[in-house]
């Protein structure tokens, strides 16, 4: 028992002592310039408006053409699905149309979601 008391104790301490990232929306927001030059908010723009997505049904608005894949995905955009796709789009939805391969540091995907997150 006191073995199990020592292990615990341990790996408690060691859980406290990790390092603890919290997501930067100014550095998101640097980022941000790349994904800006598709996801602007005119109905003409290479890809949908970002602003106010959190929570927004995907291929949900009327001024913009989405593709196949991304109507069937009936995905609602929360932090969660906003960092698979960030991550890796075709991963996410299979097929969809946007030409990017994805970010690859998680802390630049938790960067950008923080900033759209104030993108309203």
């Amino acid at each position: 028992m006191r073995r199990i008391s020592i292990i615990l104790g341990a790996a408690m301490s060691a859980a406290t002592v990790a390092p603890v990232f919290s997501a930067d929306a100014e550095h998101g927001k640097a980022l941000f310039v790349a994904c800006a030059a598709c996801h602007q908010e005119k109905p003409d723009a290479l890809g949908p408006s970002l602003k106010g997505v959190l929570g927004r049904k995907s291929a949900a608005l009327d001024d913009f053409r989405y593709s196949n894949p991304m109507k069937r995905a009936n995905l609602v955009w929360d932090e969660a699905a906003l960092r698979e796709y960030i991550a890796d789009p075709q991963a996410k939805v299979k097929g969809n149309r946007m030409p990017f391969d994805g970010l690859h540091d998680p802390k630049d995907v938790d960067d950008i979601v923080e900033y759209i997150k104030t993108y309203k």
